[in-house]
């Protein structure tokens, strides 16, 4: 098996990067004491703008987690001894592809299924 231990490595990183950013919008979405003054608009216009916020912010945490969860999942698959091989088929994974997206899980041609599986269920 290919030595994966540079992208362990760069999982790993990613994944405190991940907690980082989860940690710094979680503090960041705490309601703020002060009130914006002189809007004519007054406090419907606060709540419409703080109702737009944090749908931007579930938006971008639900994202993160997701990623999160794809990280994580890689980090068990390599500390397994089955990372680098694909979910589906259990081929190997195109070494250019865990560069690219090292938490991915599968190659290729069983992502272009997925898609297309997909697509085909609209």
């Amino acid at each position: 098996m290919a030595d994966f231990s540079k992208l362990y490595r760069r999982l790993k990183k990613e994944k405190i990067q991940l907690l980082e950013r989860l940690e710094q919008l979680r503090i960041s979405g705490q309601p703020l004491a002060e009130r914006r003054e002189g809007s004519p608009f007054g406090k419907r216009e606060e709540e419409a703008n703080g109702a737009f916020e944090l749908e931007k912010r579930v938006a971008l945490e639900k994202g993160l987690r997701e990623t999160l969860g794809e990280i994580e999942r890689a980090l068990q698959k390599y500390e397994a001894g089955t990372y680098g091989l694909c979910d589906s088929c259990g081929q190997p994974i195109e070494q250019a592809r865990l560069e690219a997206l090292p938490q991915a899980n599968l190659c290729l041609s069983c992502k272009a299924h997925q898609k297309r599986d997909a697509q085909g269920a609209r």
